[in-house]
């Protein structure tokens, strides 16, 4: 008689071979990057992370193995197809993904990377003097458009957080970085942006087609977003 163990595996197995991205890897970037000025200090951003979380659980439902690269941020998740390493700056970002984006199927970059970094980082506290302090900052480098150049069989995907012009900006953004797929969010839309539960994003392809979502939780978008590409990929 075959051992229950065996049976259960069986039937694990078979349910996960029929999933629709099994065998497929996916890259997922999330949350903000920290970059210092000094031990104490550092430039950020409001990003919770929790977008780029929900598109890695949705991804893994699908059956595909996940790398989600993170920055600092509350969320956590337990899945044994989501790998998640932890990153602090911007320059920590852009060399795990290079690492790991070579031999993915899909790249979905949704995490907010600091434009700018202090060009030169004290060893120790900076301590109050005057009554004003300057800093001089310099470009981190831009991953999404590193990866855009290098692509071959990748699928990528980029997000936008746009406050005017949005859909003109992110079409701009989507051919400069030769992405395939770019997410815009608009900060004039209530409910989506940072730090919240809930987003409100348009769907922009390399042809330019454009698929507007009305507001839904995060976990939501994140499945559309997922449903999104495989049409696009492998429909």
């Amino acid at each position: 008689m075959v051992e229950p163990e065996d049976i259960v595996s069986f039937i694990e197995k078979d349910i996960l071979d029929q999933l629709p991205l099994r065998g497929k890897k996916v890259l997922i970037t999330g949350g903000p990057t920290y970059e210092a000025i000094d031990p104490v200090r550092f430039i950020g951003n409001h990003s919770s992370g929790k977008m780029g979380f929900e598109i890695a659980k949705a991804a893994a439902n699908l059956g595909a193995e996940v790398v989600l690269i993170s920055g600092p941020t509350h969320q956590s998740v337990s899945h044994n197809l989501i790998e998640v390493n932890p990153v602090t700056s911007a320059s920590e970002m852009y060399d795990a993904a290079h690492l790991h984006f070579k031999s993915v199927d899909i790249a979905i970059l949704s995490a907010a990377v600091a434009d700018y970094k202090p060009k030169n980082v004290s060893d120790k506290k900076i301590k109050k003097a005057n009554a004003t302090f300057s800093i001089e900052l310099e470009k981190t480098k831009d991953i999404l458009k590193s990866l855009g150049a290098i692509k071959q069989h990748q699928f990528l995907v980029g997000f936008a957080l746009e406050t005017n012009d949005e859909i003109k900006n992110a079409k701009g953004k989507l051919e400069a970085k030769n992405l395939n797929l770019i997410v815009l969010n608009s900060l004039n839309d209530k409910g989506a942006g940072f730090g919240g539960s809930t987003n409100k994003v348009t769907f922009i392809t390399d042809t330019e087609e454009v698929i507007e979502h009305q507001l839904k939780s995060k976990t939501e978008v994140a499945k559309d977003l997922m449903q999104q590409i495989m049409t696009q990929q492998y429909a």
